[in-house]
């Protein structure tokens, strides 16, 4: 195991920003390479706490000699939104210079111009350094991992649609609960990732995604942080490493898989139609039917006239549910992965939410 730091230059002199690689190099020249990073939102810390567990098993490996393929791990991957704070709470979502999101607006370059994204680095602000360096380690890997989490939600992932149902072997090994399949159009680095590989050179493969896999994987919610969850994830992500061939063995951990699977274009984004209290009557991962009462936001307390009744639009299971108590009209509820096309508008860049 080799540890090393990339140094991300502030945008104020005497100001810089570490970030933590830890590497594999592997026995297999032919075995796949993989890219694992958690906490591009600074705040979202269950895929840290995975990785935790993770590194110690990869490095009992590499003892064996069982490390066939290259692996690359970032255990948190935003030393700039990691030490934002407003009013005491941190901020690792968006960026407080641009306010832009740290997972979106990655360059989209093929896998031809993937070294060129460390050229003139020192032009460039800190956050976009970041996703420079982010993305030029991912695209040169076939297998990459972005783990994020939600609110409060379901263990799911995000992947393109081409790469299902052969990610199943992924939804047995971690245990997924559902699986929503993307177009690839978005910019936020698992569909950059995605683009440098399909406007890349095939080689010896047959088609731009045979034998790689991108993908954002939600551990749940942001309070799911558990030296128990730690080490399940551990082991799921390292099944998964040796259903791939990165490293040796009978995988250790396999799922039975019957979650939802859902296109975005099928994901009911259940919004709050109005700004009061919020009372939930339907917990993540429960099937509702259509006209089910999923919630109730109080207007005006002590009077029910103020109360506005939130109903199922169709048919699905309850994937996500938001943490906040207090809404404000348009914030999102919760996420229904159902079989019916939503009527919701895609939010700027092909994703469901900025």
């Amino acid at each position: 195991m080799q540890k090393s730091e990339i140094i991300i230059a502030g945008d104020t002199p005497g100001v810089e920003f570490r970030l933590p690689v830890v590497t594999f190099p592997g026995t297999g020249a032919a075995a796949p390479k993989t890219y694992m990073q958690a906490a591009l939102h600074a705040e979202e810390l269950p895929g840290v706490a995975a990785l935790h567990f993770l590194i110690p098993m990869l490095e009992a490996a590499e003892k064996r000699g069982d490390i066939l393929g290259a692996i690359t791990i970032v255990p948190k991957a935003n030393p700039i939104g990691a030490g934002q704070y407003v009013n005491g709470a941190n901020e690792g979502r968006f960026d407080l210079g641009s306010r832009t999101n740290f997972n979106r607006d990655y360059p989209l370059i093929s896998g031809d111009e993937r070294e060129t994204l460390l050229d003139d680095l020192d032009d460039l602000l800190a956050t976009d350094q970041l996703k420079h360096h982010l993305l030029h380690m991912a695209s040169g890997a076939d297998l990459m991992l972005d783990l994020h989490c939600d609110d409060e939600s379901q263990l799911y992932a995000y992947l393109h649609e081409v790469w299902w149902p052969e990610a199943t072997d992924l939804a047995e090994s971690m245990g997924l609960e559902a699986v929503l399949l993307s177009d690839g159009k978005s910019s936020a680095f698992e569909d950059a990732v995605t683009h440098a590989w399909e406007h890349g050179p095939l080689g010896s493969r047959k088609s731009w995604h045979e034998g790689r896999l991108s993908l954002t994987m939600e551990f749940r919610g942001l309070a799911d942080v558990d030296p128990v969850l730690g080490r399940m994830d551990a082991e799921g992500l390292y099944a998964f490493l040796q259903r791939r061939g990165v490293v040796a063995g009978e995988p250790i951990r396999k799922e039975s898989f019957e979650g939802a699977v859902a296109g975005l274009d099928y994901v009911q984004m259940v919004n709050a139609p109005v700004t009061g209290m919020v009372l939930f009557e339907r917990e993540f991962g429960e099937v509702v039917d259509k006209g089910d009462h999923l919630a109730t936001i109080v207007t005006k307390p002590g009077d029910a006239t103020g109360d506005v009744k939130v109903t199922a639009p169709t048919e699905g299971t309850i994937v996500t549910r938001t943490t906040r108590r207090f809404v404000r009209r348009t914030d999102n509820l919760m996420k229904i992965a159902s079989s019916e096309l939503s009527q919701a508008k895609r939010k700027k860049g092909g994703g469901l939410e900025d």
